[in-house]
C-alpha cells in the first residue's frame, strides 16, 4: 500500500522508519517546518510536502502530530479514498472527520530521540470507523508488530489511564526521590539499579509479586520515619502517605490512620 506520513516528530520518525523497514511504499513526508520535513523525507528515502499544496494520490494517510493538532491537520487534507490514521491513544476518531474512512493506530510505547526503534514486540492499539479502515489499519499493524490489539476509545482511554499511572509517575516520583539525594549531596544514580532490576523484575513475575518495601510489610514503624525525613516536601510527603496507604490496604495491612499526614 501507498502510504503518506504527515509529520515529522518522534511518533513521525519512528513510524517513519518502520513503515520503511516493513517495505511498505512511503511516499512522501508532510509538514508545516520545511527543514524538519526535508530531513525526515531525505532520511525515509522519499520526498517532501507541505499542507499547503496538491497531495499526491495514496492509500493511507498517517497523521503522527500532537493530540490538539490532529483535527487542524485533517480539515487542511482533501477528502479522498485514502484512510486517514492518527497515532493518538487519547483522541477519538471524530477527530478525522469529515474524512469517510477513518482509524488509530497507537503504539504503546514511549518513543524517545535516537535510533530507530524495532517495532516487531511494541504493542499497537487499533480501531476504526468502518470495514474499509479496521482491515487497512490492523493490516499495516500487523506488518510492523506481532502484538496488535483492537480496542475501542472508552478502551483506549483506560489503557491511556493506565499507562499513565504505570509508566509516568515511577518515572516523575524516581525524578522526585533523585532530588532529595542531590539537595544532600548524595549521587542520584544511586537509585538507578534498584530502579532497572524492579522494572526487569516485574516482567517476570508480575507487579503484586516484585513489590517489595515497608508499606508491603506492614512496617508501620519505618514509615513514621519516612515521613519525619520528608517534612521539607510536603507536596512529596503527601504522596508518600497516600501510596503507603494504598499498599497497606492492599496486602492486608492494618493502617489505622498512620500514615496521615
Amino acid at each position: 500500500m501507498k502510504i503518506l506520513l504527515v509529520g515529522t516528530g518522534r511518533v513521525a520518525f519512528h513510524l517513519g522508519h518502520a513503515m520503511v523497514g516493513a517495505n511498505h511504499h512511503l511516499i512522501g513526508v508532510v509538514g508545516r517546518n520545511t527543514e524538519h520535513t526535508d530531513r525526515l523525507s531525505k532520511a525515509l528515502g522519499t520526498v517532501s510536502f507541505s499542507l499547503k499544496e496538491a497531495l499526491p494520490q495514496t492509500d493511507i494517510i498517517l497523521i503522527a502530530v500532537s493530540d490538539d493538532a490532529i483535527a487542524d491537520v485533517a480539515l487542511n487534507i482533501p477528502i479522498s479514498d485514502a484512510v486517514l490514521i492518527h497515532t493518538s491513544g487519547a483522541s477519538d476518531l471524530d477527530k478525522l472527520l469529515p474524512h469517510p474512512d477513518r482509524a488509530v493506530l497507537w503504539p504503546l510505547m514511549s518513543l524517545s530521540p535516537g535510533e530507530p526503534m524495532d517495532f516487531k514486540h511494541v504493542p499497537i492499539v487499533v480501531d476504526g470507523n468502518t470495514d474499509r479502515a479496521r482491515q487497512v489499519v490492523r493490516y499495516l499493524a500487523e506488518s510492523l508488530s506481532v502484538q496488535v490489539s483492537e480496542l475501542n476509545h472508552q478502551q483506549r482511554e483506560l489503557v491511556h489511564a493506565a499507562a499513565a499511572i504505570s509508566l509516568n509517575f515511577p518515572l516523575h516520583l524516581l525524578a522526585r526521590a533523585q532530588d532529595l539525594l542531590k539537595d544532600q549531596n548524595i549521587d542520584p544514580a544511586i537509585l538507578l539499579p534498584s530502579f532497572l532490576a524492579m522494572a526487569q523484575k516485574a516482567t517476570a513475575i508480575g507487579a503484586s509479586e516484585a513489590l517489595t518495601g515497608p508499606a508491603r510489610r506492614g512496617d508501620l514503624g519505618t514509615i513514621h520515619h519516612h515521613l519525619d525525613r520528608l517534612t521539607a516536601d510536603a507536596e512529596l510527603r503527601a504522596a508518600y502517605a497516600r501510596l503507603s496507604s494504598m499498599i497497606l490496604r492492599a496486602y492486608g495491612h492494618p493502617d489505622h490512620g498512620h500514615t496521615d499526614v
